[in-house]
């Protein structure tokens, strides 16, 4: 029984119901028989434009907002582009949070990023390490945003009274990924090598930094079902952690995906790119006492991403 149940019939906002996370929560919606989800394209309606924001919210009136809506990237992409990401999260955060502040929306669910966290945090790392040490460096802006959307909330919570909240996930993966060979994450990234290596016929694979940081990832339709979950069974001014509980080394992750590409070559390791943080694993234990838990494994996850990238990418490349 749930201890916030909302209505099927409520006005559901997706923010970001293209992107990866945004289009699992959607999928997940549908399956959970929420007959009323509202949605909008970024080139519809951009979310960095604080009058179009407002002007939606007034007309449209949503009841629930998930807050998916954001400029993401792997460490290249916030290395090369902090201002961006910087300027465009907090734009993006504000923007839907003061126009569902204003129109009365009490239910939100924001959803932010386990590289809120200190880049030495205790591992696995509690809620409560938030803002207790240096961020790494390479993702700093980025973070720094969805802490500053984390404080938002708080302080609507605070001021409002409202059931929001904040939700913050390891790395994921899964259906809708950015694929791109220079902005993606850890694990697109490589899926996309291995595969392009496979098809090429490359007898070799090279990979940034030693291989040996650990990362924790999350199948992206787990996150959209914690997400769904916490609406209606979390009320609290505290962010909560979404993963899996079990980490990886980046060299066990690659040796994963080159053995479901089926890629039988050599890997080598550029020790002179960056690592970033060395361990990101979150401790999920508040989460399971709710009663969620992750349900896919990470064999099964890297299959069925693999089975998305060569639909979407490799489909479209041949085509």
């Amino acid at each position: 029984m749930s201890k916030f149940p909302v209505s099927r019939d409520s006005r559901v906002y997706v923010a970001g119901h293209r992107g990866m996370v945004g289009s699992a929560i959607h999928r997940k919606l549908k399956e959970g028989g929420f007959s009323t989800i509202l949605t909008r394209t970024s080139a519809e309606l951009d979310l960095r434009n604080r009058k179009l924001v407002f002007e939606f919210f007034e007309s449209e009136k949503p009841e629930i907002v998930f807050l998916a809506a954001a400029r993401v990237g792997g460490i290249l992409a916030n290395d090369t582009y902090p201002a961006d990401f910087l300027s465009d999260n907090l734009q993006i955060q504000v923007n839907v949070m003061d126009a569902a502040n204003e129109n009365d929306c009490d239910r939100l669910v924001f959803l932010g990023s386990s590289c809120i966290y200190p880049k030495f945090a205790p591992q696995p790392i509690p809620e409560e390490a938030l803002m207790t040490g240096h961020l790494e460096s390479t993702n700093d802006a980025y973070a720094i945003a969805k802490i500053a959307g984390i404080k938002q909330v708080q302080a609507i919570r605070r001021q409002y009274g409202r059931k929001w909240i904040s939700v913050m996930p390891s790395n994921l993966y899964g259906p809708g990924d950015n694929y791109d060979a220079e902005l993606s994450h850890v694990l697109p990234a490589l899926i996309r090598r291995y595969e392009d290596a496979k098809i090429s016929g490359s007898e070799q694979v090279t990979n940034w930094g030693s291989g040996e940081p650990r990362r924790e990832l999350l199948y992206v339709d787990d996150l959209a079902d914690a997400s769904v979950f916490l609406l209606e069974n979390f009320d609290s001014d505290q962010h909560i952690n979404i993963g899996t509980g079990v980490d990886h080394t980046i060299r066990e992750i690659s040796e994963a995906v080159a053995k479901e590409v089926g890629f039988s070559g050599k890997t080598l390791w550029d020790t002179a790119k960056p690592d970033g943080t060395p361990q990101k694993l979150l401790d999920i234990s508040k989460a399971k006492s709710l009663g969620w838990a992750p349900k896919t494994q990470l064999k099964k996850g890297i299959a069925l991403a693999v089975e998305d990238y060569r639909k979407r990418i490799v489909a479209e490349t041949k085509s």
